[in-house]
């Protein structure tokens, strides 16, 4: 059924086709073509803006994730935005230098914190435990041995605190997918109408 309805709304269009010259075709299909190029070069360019603001911002230790948003949302809605160039490309390709580093410092301050109160619980357990008699330094191994059991390290910073990736679209519809869109149909058209002019003269 789809296919017979397929079939009839094309030899409705076929002659209505043949009728416009496939030189007003091939024009539009070369503006169509030049404003692909444009959109598709607006869209990565624009990328690359917001994605230094993304870097700029993470520098300043400003709002990170109004920043990420921003190329987040631009990425999914706009095609030819792919963050990665290259073959060689860091993957995630968005790696926020200076939040890992913030992270990674406030992590090691809790641990220093907390080792610090291992280390005076440490003490008075092992007070506890060596007999008075006994000089500070028969404590030391006791205290050394608490700590080591006791002691937290610092813990890796999870990468999706710091490491992003956004997918563009395949087609999205602003100046660059539309105008892909027109270029296919003035595509065709302009083979149908020269088809079609072919078949005229050979008539003829």
């Amino acid at each position: 059924m789809r296919l017979g309805i397929s079939t009839t709304m094309v030899k409705k269009i076929l002659p209505k086709v043949s009728k416009v010259p496939y030189g007003v075709f091939m024009v539009l299909f070369i503006i169509s073509a030049g404003a692909v190029v444009y959109g598709l070069r607006h869209n990565n360019q624009t990328m690359v803006q917001l994605r230094s603001q993304v870097y700029a911002t993470d520098q300043a230790g400003g709002d990170v994730n109004a920043a990420l948003n921003k190329l987040r949302e631009y990425v999914y809605g706009h095609m030819n935005t792919n963050l990665s160039s290259g073959g060689n490309a860091i993957k995630p390709p968005i790696q926020l230098k200076y939040t890992y580093e913030r992270l990674l410092e406030a992590e090691q301050a809790k641990v220093a914190t907390t080792n610090s109160q291992i280390y005076t619980e440490a003490q008075t357990y092992c007070q506890t435990q060596v007999p008075a008699g006994v000089s500070g330094r028969g404590r030391v191994p006791c205290v050394q041995d608490y700590v080591t059991s006791h002691g937290v390290k610092t813990p890796p910073i999870p990468t999706g605190l710091y490491q992003f990736d956004f997918v563009s679209p395949t087609w999205s519809p602003d100046l660059a997918g539309w105008s892909l869109v027109v270029t296919g149909l003035t595509g065709l058209g302009f083979v149908a109408s020269f088809l079609t002019g072919q078949l005229t003269k050979r008539k003829l």
